[in-house]
């Protein structure tokens, strides 16, 4: 079994290893070609694989949904150039030295122009005019601004795919994904845009090549071959337009294949699909035109079987189509109508309670930002919903929904954020604009900004600036992503207060379905769910996930039998979780830590008291202030090498410390040894505070 598998493997490998020499060796064999001469029968079977090969790239062409799906085109469009290329030096070396350059050439010079010279030639200059005049310099004009136009683009794409993942709607290896799919893009429209030169330069040797071999074949069947003038111009002017027909049609199909390519516009299924439903959708437009084309029958003269057969394929066609949907009929109003009569009217008890209800999270927006949440075109609701994704798998809540309105007390431009009706945040989002952070933005037209969570300067730009702004180095965002970024911060500080009782419950219903047992020792036999609330709304003040429940559960369990302090059973659900929040805080495996003079450590111990909002500290203020200091010393140090240092102390002394620290450094984490003891992180201490002044470690 095994063998016939190794074997089918090998199989399979064989002609995989091939196709990898297949464009190599034919390129050598093209270029062979040029110098080594061909039979006639030899340069048939060429000719009709060239024709092969252009119908087959315009039907691929046709088939394929994106442009990205035919990326090899640029290079296959160039090789194909330069086989024809090649086929026209074999078929011009056959026609002067032997006035004969196969069947199919000859078919072309005698059957396919009548064997006339001059339908020849005007056919040949039709084709020139059609691929050169109208596909080629078409062709070439939409590839060259597809190309600019993508260029252009690819910053702020590169800005979307990134406020996309940070708004949590796509994870890293979608993003990656799309960041790929632009640089291609932008590769490939590049690509196109030089590649249409070439099918430009094709045309125009086409031509050259045909006047060549016309005076050449003249001249060599005069003077070296003994013909009359009349025989050497009928013998070798067939020829020399029969080697331009050949060569000109692949070239013309070459040329629509690249005018459909850069044509393509973003869409779901292949051309014929997209043109056939995108018709089929205007059945009114089908049933005029063919009323038109038919009416032509009575403008006398006009023959009118041709139009009678055009304007009744187009009825015909059209009739068979679905009629377009619009308004309801009388019937359908009628059962709406029944439908509306026959619903109960609304309680007004239950319109007042719903009235009176507090929204735990609210978006308030000014009338003029209503477009960001309009189904035509904005997309705040859905990265709202993917905002609720990321804070779910970020802090282990799940985040309330967000009720989206319009208030028109609003400032125009303004949005606000409450939490149980309470205003907690507020910011700006002019339409039509992006928000530019950065310097250098002067030459730029607007009003200066404010980045709404980290506070820094920037300016609301004109959206079609964006470009501009990205040229001079500054970070562009758009509203909505504004918006969310500052949306989801207020969550991550605001986290405890939308976590409610409810909340808890239910967290508590999933960890029992996997974990009974857990959840029967701790409530309601040990603590109460309020108990247990408060635990888990005290780890998110610390902006410490409560994720690992069952783990937390765990310890709340075994500390509830020895005391239920809440100072005490956060410091165990802590303790269960030390790793995990050292794990946070570290940077390339390395923990920067600020300790405690062992004295005064003692001494802070020795001043805790209880009170009603938990231990406190009660410490003369010249100490406390000269602790804050040495605290803002070290960690504008750390902050000054790169790192985000932490403070560390005792399990007992954590929490009250915390709470004097935060007034003045709310972003300092407070760590205890048992919290850091358990990881395997390198402790890297950049200083130690004795109340007056730091100690280098």
């Amino acid at each position: 079994m095994d063998n016939d598998q190794r074997s089918g493997k090998e199989q399979r490998a064989v002609p995989k290893r091939l196709s990898q020499y297949v464009v190599p060796i034919g390129i050598v064999l093209i270029i062979l070609m040029m110098v080594v001469p061909l039979p006639a029968f030899v340069l048939d079977a060429l000719i009709a694989a060239n024709i092969t090969l252009a119908l087959t790239i315009v039907l691929v062409s046709m088939y394929v949904k994106r442009a990205l799906d035919f990326s090899s085109f640029p290079s296959l469009l160039l090789i194909a150039t330069l086989f024809r290329l090649a086929l026209n030096i074999s078929a011009t070396r056959l026609v002067l030295t032997n006035g004969f350059a196969g069947h199919v050439i000859d078919a072309f010079g005698h059957f396919v122009v009548g064997g006339s010279l001059i339908v020849g030639l005007v056919i040949f200059l039709i084709l020139f005019i059609i691929q050169f005049i109208v596909i080629t310099k078409g062709a070439e004009r939409v590839a060259e601004v597809g190309a600019r136009f993508t260029l252009d683009a690819m910053p702020g794409k590169q800005m979307a795919i990134d406020a996309d993942l940070n708004a949590g709607l796509i994870d890293e290896a979608t993003a990656r994904k799309r960041r790929t799919e632009v640089t291609s893009e932008a590769s490939f429209y590049g690509a196109m845009d030089g590649a249409s030169k070439f099918v430009k330069g094709d045309a125009i040797a086409a031509i050259i090549i045909t006047m060549v071999n016309l005076v050449g074949g003249f001249a060599i069947g005069m003077l070296q071959r003994g013909l009359s003038p009349q025989d050497s111009i009928t013998t070798y002017s067939l020829l020399s337009v029969g080697d331009g027909l050949v060569s000109q049609i692949p070239a013309l199909l070459l040329s629509v294949a690249t005018g459909l390519i850069v044509t393509r516009s973003a869409n779901d299924g292949d051309m014929g699909s997209t043109v056939s439903k995108q018709l089929s959708q205007h059945r009114n437009a089908l049933l005029i035109a063919g009323g038109a084309a038919l009416a032509l029958c009575l403008v006398p003269g006009l023959p009118k079987l041709p139009f009678l057969i055009a304007g009744g394929g187009v009825l015909a066609i059209a009739l068979r189509l679905p009629k377009q949907t619009g308004e309801p009929s009388a019937e359908e109003q009628a059962a709406i109508a029944a439908a509306e009569a026959e619903a109960p009217p609304p309680d007004p008890t239950e319109v007042l309670l719903g009235e009176m209800r507090v929204d735990p999270l609210e978006l308030a927006l000014a009338p003029d930002l209503v477009d960001l949440v309009e189904a035509s075109g904005g997309d705040l609701l859905e990265r709202v919903r993917a905002l609720r994704r990321k804070v779910a798998l970020e802090l282990g809540i799940v985040m309330p929904p967000v009720r989206t309105r319009d208030d028109l007390d609003l400032p125009l431009s303004h949005y606000v954020v409450r939490i149980s009706g309470v205003e907690v945040g507020r910011g700006q989002a002019p339409p039509g604009t992006v928000l530019a952070i950065g310097e250098g933005l002067d030459f730029l037209p607007g009003r200066a900004g404010v980045e709404p969570v980290f506070g820094l300067a920037g300016k609301w730009v004109p959206a079609e600036l964006r470009h501009q702004a990205d040229l001079t180095g500054a970070t562009v965002v758009d509203r909505a992503s504004v918006i969310i970024t500052h949306l989801a911060e207020i969550v991550r500080v605001h986290a405890s207060r939308l976590l409610g009782r409810e909340d808890v419950r239910a967290l508590t219903e999933i960890v029992k379905r996997s974990h009974p047992v857990v959840v029967e020792e701790l409530t309601p036999a040990a603590l109460s769910l309020g108990q247990v609330q408060q635990v888990l709304q005290a780890m998110l003040d610390e902006g410490v996930p409560i994720r690992d429940l069952v783990r937390i559960y765990e310890a709340l369990s075994l500390q509830a039998k020895h005391s239920t302090d809440p100072d005490g059973l956060l410091e165990a659900a802590r303790a269960s979780l030390g790793p995990a929040i050292a794990n946070r805080y570290s940077q390339d495996g390395t923990l920067t830590a600020i300790t405690l003079e062992p004295r005064l450590e003692q001494q802070l111990l020795e001043s805790m008291r209880p009170t009603d909002n938990g231990l406190q500290l009660l410490i003369d203020t010249g100490r406390a202030e000269s602790m804050l200091a040495d605290l803002t010393r070290l960690t504008e140090q750390g902050e000054e090498r790169g790192v985000s240092p932490v403070l560390v102390c005792s399990p007992q002394l954590r929490n009250a410390l915390r709470r004097l620290v935060q007034m003045a450094l709310p972003r300092l984490p407070v760590l205890s040894y048992s919290e850091i003891t358990g990881s395997t992180l390198r402790i890297e201490t950049i200083g130690v505070v004795n109340g007056a002044y730091p100690v280098a470690a």
